[in-house]
């Protein structure tokens, strides 16, 4: 009897919008290539992961690997996914930022294929976000309030003139129109321009953590900015590059460590006043409408949380 061909028991989504947008190769002959058994989904216009995943698990054929070609909003949801339907995940990174890939290790779609031929299978720290009364989401890198949710909502209003230039007059626009936010935590309530909640610790000198640092380290680590200074400073704290930070810190727009606040936790619960602002969060890059006002936020780290496919240590 024949073995199976490799990759029998993985399916992969791919979701060519993330490679496309950026001009870069289509990579599902890759992958079609280096897993032959694979059963391979391009995700349709009208389709969501949800749906695809749950009607290949309810078949006779289930998969035991979830493998997603894509960005980071979809490598967020495949891995909540992923968790749900106790499977392992094989991140294959085709987005403009790939955080989680480039947090462990995965380069590209070559280093994740790699890591599935050599079997190497880790468990690793997740977050749960949940909002008042609603099931957990699985977060793999942060969750944020405040100004870069208000941020991203004016980029996407602006997604007409491309990502970059679309950033460029959310930006300009947010120096004029960012709101502070009224939060409370365990009954001491204050006003603040944004706060960033990573998965495990992370650099002290960001505010604004993207990327996580550490995949083993089960807690969440909390960035309060208050609103004591202008906007200018609500934005500038919105740089997450090493380069951009030292420049902005140089010239005094970045916010003093006055207005700083840092809690590391496993868990998190906040409430976001209603009136404040609008309610919007993100986490991991995707924006949500709460669509209500006023509501409770709760994030907690997940100990070994997620199995994933990992470069070789």
């Amino acid at each position: 009897m024949s073995e199976n061909p490799i990759g029998a028991e993985v399916l992969v989504i791919a979701n060519s919008r993330s490679g496309a947008s950026l001009g870069r190769p289509d990579r599902v002959p890759d992958v079609r290539r280096r897993l032959p058994g694979a059963t391979v989904h391009e995700l349709g216009e009208n389709e969501t992961l949800d749906d695809v995943v749950a009607k290949a698990v309810a078949g006779s054929d289930a998969p035991r690997v979830l493998a997603i070609l894509g960005g980071d909003g979809s490598v967020s949801r495949a891995a909540h996914l992923a968790r749900r339907h106790d499977l392992t995940l094989l991140v294959l990174p085709n987005g403009t930022f790939n955080h989680f890939a480039r947090s462990a290790g995965i380069e590209d779609v070559d280093a994740g294929l790699d890591a599935y031929e050599h079997g190497a299978v880790r468990s690793v720290v997740v977050a749960e976000v949940r909002i008042d009364d609603r099931d957990p989401v699985t977060v793999l890198n942060a969750v944020s309030l405040g100004a870069y949710p208000e941020l991203l909502v004016e980029r996407e209003r602006r997604s007409s003139l491309g990502k970059w230039w679309g950033g460029a007059v959310a930006a300009w626009r947010a120096l004029h129109d960012a709101h502070a936010v009224g939060i409370a935590r365990r009954g001491r309530r204050a006003s603040v321009w944004s706060v960033f909640i990573g998965v495990g610790r992370n650099d002290p000198e960001r505010i604004a953590m993207m990327q996580r640092a550490t995949l083993d380290d089960a807690v969440v680590d909390v960035r309060i900015h208050h609103a004591r200074g202008t906007r200018m400073r609500a934005v500038a704290s919105l740089a997450f590059g090493r380069r951009s930070i030292s420049v902005l810190r140089a010239v005094r727009l970045m916010p003093p460590a006055s207005d700083l606040e840092r809690i590391v936790s496993a868990d998190i619960d906040l409430e976001v006043r209603a009136g404040s602002a609008p309610d919007i969060y993100v986490h991991d890059g995707e924006l949500e409408q709460v669509g209500q006002d006023g509501f409770r936020l709760r994030v907690s780290a997940i100990d070994q949380g997620l199995r994933v496919y990992l470069p070789g240590r």
